[in-house]
């Protein structure tokens, strides 16, 4: 087995043991069960736990934002109005089933908070929508697509965890919320 597979399938297992069972349940035997590699495998790939965790949270990032961008690519030239736009957006996101993978990140930011060694993984992940959210903006003709991207990552992930813990997006959907925000930047 090639020692990037072995890494590839700890980080894949970590994911899963952490959105399944949050921080505590990740241990180096249960990882080393789910992942199907040796215990000593995992301390010679990610010497600590922090390590381990800043890099499956930087790996989901790495792999959401190429998913994102390569979305982004394929409507750039469709010339999409804001409307269609934030109608995409709302679509991607109720498309989305919270696997264990997709609830890990949002444990891992909250440990972030407690552990300052993974908060600088989240801030890279956070970098990473934020261009991304750029990109699109900047696409779209919004100005000042750099002040607004922070907001529209915010309220995107915000409802999102609300629609994680409630199991409904409710009252809140996420289009009229992101077009409320670029109407708002474009009048401002």
């Amino acid at each position: 087995m090639a020692s990037t597979d072995v890494r590839d399938r700890v980080l894949a297992a970590a994911l899963h043991i952490v959105g399944t069972e949050g921080i505590p349940g990740v241990t180096n035997r249960r990882i080393a069960a789910t992942a199907g590699v040796s215990l000593g495998s995992i301390t010679y790939h990610f010497p600590t736990q922090t390590d381990l965790l800043r890099a499956a949270l930087s790996g989901f990032v790495v792999e959401e934002t190429q998913r994102l961008s390569d979305l982004a690519d394929g409507y750039r030239d469709k010339g999409l109005s804001l409307e269609d736009a934030a109608a995409l957006t709302e679509k991607v996101a109720k498309d989305l089933t919270f696997s264990a993978e997709r609830i890990a990140p949002f444990e891992l930011y909250i440990q972030a908070g407690r552990d300052h060694e993974l908060r600088e993984a989240a801030a890279e992940c956070f970098t990473a929508y934020d261009e991304l959210a750029v990109t699109i903006l900047n696409t779209l003709g919004v100005p000042d697509a750099a002040a607004i991207a922070p907001t529209i990552v915010a309220t995107i992930t915000g409802l999102q965890l609300r629609r994680l813990a409630t199991g409904s997006g409710g009252d809140h959907d996420i289009s009229a919320s992101v077009l409320l925000l670029l109407s708002a930047s474009i009048r401002a």
